[in-house]
């Protein structure tokens, strides 16, 4: 590449190096600047290590936007199997876990490692440890004044992500960008995060950390099913990190506790067979002992099986049900997988990614305001995003 590259990329995450690959493989003469010591990190940190790197569910329905419609173009054009095409061609082998959720058999590190393979190929220089100071726009397109130098190139691509985990240098400098080139950027909060309680609910569940059980939880409409995990600062867990995202500080979750099971019929059938039986015992055979102790000490008053009567039961199987818990925070951008909000989806088209104010700017990845679930819909948010803008810058 000569001195000047025809396309600048902010950011040598997921959705930066997938645009550099497209872009390089037209012919574009690109440069990837990342200000870490290597390209990739949050991937290699992702699925304990084995990098959940799609999920073949993927449909528009996993994702948060104000505008839900805007992922719609790129997911169509870019799908889980032209991924897994790239991940196979790589020889990487693979696996799924759950809910479509593909993660690589030995490490995260080979899906680094096949994007930094497909941009050597395709001539992408990449400069890590370069921390970006401003950018202007000239009349011979976009300055970036970085600590290894100024570089001018006809586009320029945002993927610099989100605030969450800032331990890994995560910033907010793609808002910064946005805004100083006339975007909008919506109010950001932490997503995918574990939740926390305070006052009475942590001092009754505070001690029964590590206690994990299956649950569904629902909050306005959205329900998940999966795990919940008690921690010593309040939930967290699959089901938690996912309704999380919906969910805003005053409001409670309703949590099923025994999401597979006809509590009532469970609960009658004990009675019928055990009528001396003691609730507390019972329940300690449906839900984690320590559990069910707890609850029957705050929540469920625990007596003899034959002293409860059929609404009785009925009840107990609607607490069970329906427990009430209100979060009183989250742990913040320190923990979260993810960052809501962010550069809106107005001033950006939804086919190129590219900016409807400044011509040759585009953001992409999770600095735009798109979301994804847990389970690998991000990657592939990041996968499609990237592609779309490699395509044209």
């Amino acid at each position: 590449m000569s001195e000047q590259p025809d396309v600048i990329v902010l950011g040598g995450g997921a959705a930066g190096l997938m645009c550099a690959i497209a872009a390089g493989q037209r012919g574009r003469r690109v440069l990837v600047i990342e200000h870490a010591n290597r390209c990739g990190k949050k991937i290699l940190m992702s699925g304990g290590g084995r990098c959940n790197f799609t999920n073949t569910g993927t449909t528009p329905a996993n994702f948060i936007s104000a505008n839900p419609h805007y992922c719609k173009s790129a997911l169509a054009r870019y799908t889980p199997r032209d991924f897994i095409a790239m991940v196979e061609a790589h020889s990487i082998a693979y696996h799924e876990k759950e809910l479509g959720q593909l993660f690589c058999d030995e490490s995260s590190k080979q899906i680094v490692r096949m994007l930094l393979d497909e941009c050597a190929d395709a001539g992408v220089v990449i400069r890590t440890q370069c921390t970006l100071d401003r950018v202007e726009q000239t009349d011979a397109g976009f300055c970036a004044h970085t600590s290894q130098g100024t570089f001018v190139g006809e586009s320029l691509v945002v993927a610099t992500g989100g605030l969450s985990i800032p331990s890994m240098g995560a910033s907010g400098i793609g808002y910064e960008l946005a805004r100083q080139f006339g975007h909008e950027v919506l109010p950001t909060r932490a997503g995918l995060v574990p939740l926390t309680l305070t006052g009475r609910p942590l001092e009754r569940l505070q001690d029964l950390s590590g206690v994990a059980l299956p649950v569904r939880i629902e909050h306005h409409g959205q329900t998940f099913s999966n795990f919940l995990l008690i921690t010593h600062r309040g939930i967290s867990g699959p089901a938690v990190l996912q309704i999380s995202s919906y969910w805003q500080p005053g409001q409670s979750l309703l949590i099923d506790l025994l999401p597979d099971i006809d509590a009532f019929s469970a609960l009658r059938a004990s009675r019928a067979n055990r009528p001396a039986a003691e609730l507390r015992s019972v329940l300690g055979e449906l839900l984690p002992r320590r559990l069910a102790d707890r609850l029957c000490e705050h929540w469920i008053t625990s007596r003899p099986m034959r002293q409860f009567n059929d609404p009785q039961l009925r009840e107990i199987a609607t607490q069970l049900a329906q427990w009430s818990l209100q979060p009183s925070g989250s742990e913040g951008y320190r923990t979260a997988e993810v960052t809501l909000g962010g550069v809106s989806t107005d001033g950006l088209s939804s086919t190129t990614m590219a900016s409807r104010r400044v011509a040759g700017l585009y953001f992409i990845g999770e600095v735009v305001d798109v979301t994804g679930w847990l389970g690998g819909y991000n990657f592939q948010w990041a996968w499609a995003s990237g592609q779309a803008a490699g395509q044209v810058c």
